[in-house]
């Protein structure tokens, strides 16, 4: 069976293929403009040599800033852009409020961590997963959030693309998201109208907590406690 492949591997994996697709692209573009190794490479302060390598991809760890450059010279804009992929990286307060937050769940219910978009070739995931013959839900943590608007439109991707009935949103119990929470009220309470602690107890119960809600959980503790996001 096939081993889930590392994050960082992936990015490393990614990152190549895009330094060999822009190489390509720059040796392309030079040869139809007509112009020489050595031209390009005395405007870009680089040999003959090295231009070459760097063309056909024998010089992995050339700079983004070197690439946009020569780029530049042979008449082209290298773009660069970030677009969701997998599943970042997870700390211990990460997992911690995931593990608080499943061990509410009634027994009944199907709960599953890492759980993939169902796109085939999308390697988004939800953080967690809970179900029951009748209704799905999404579950997100997040441990430190600072953009509210960000947070609400990637979740609302999410929400969209991952078929749920909804999502629950997991976060700490600090002063930090006490803060975040009174700053973004705007963007995430139409997003998130239950309450959480109201989405805890029938979620405790088997039941569908009947929307997407807000819960926050104070650090340390087994089980969770709750706000509604419209409480803010």
């Amino acid at each position: 069976m096939a081993t889930k492949e590392r994050a960082a591997d992936r990015g490393l994996r990614r990152g190549r293929d895009l330094y060999l697709a822009a190489a390509r692209e720059l040796r392309i573009a030079r040869v139809d403009r007509g112009l020489s190794l050595s031209a390009v490479g005395r405007a870009s302060g680089l040999s003959a040599s090295a231009l070459s390598r760097i063309e056909r991809g024998l010089v992995p760890a050339c700079s983004l800033l070197r690439l946009a450059q020569l780029h530049a010279i042979v008449g082209l804009d290298l773009a660069v852009r970030s677009y969701p992929g997998g599943s970042p990286i997870r700390d211990a307060g990460h997992v911690a409020l995931l593990g608080a937050f499943g061990s509410g769940l009634h027994r009944s219910l199907r709960w599953s961590t890492e759980a993939p978009l169902p796109i085939p070739g999308d390697r988004r995931a939800w953080d967690g997963f809970v179900a029951s013959g009748k209704w799905r839900y999404g579950v997100e943590v997040e441990t430190a959030p600072s953009d509210g608007q960000a947070l609400a439109r990637r979740i609302q991707l999410k929400q969209r693309d991952g078929q749920v009935d909804g999502v629950i949103l997991v976060l700490p119990r600090t002063r930090r998201v006490e803060q975040f929470l009174a700053g973004a009220a705007g963007s995430l309470q139409p997003q998130f109208p239950v309450s959480g602690r109201r989405a805890l107890e029938l979620l405790a119960a088997g039941a569908d907590p009947g929307g997407s809600a807000i819960v926050r959980i104070r650090r340390g503790l087994a089980r969770p406690s709750a706000r509604c996001a419209s409480r803010m």
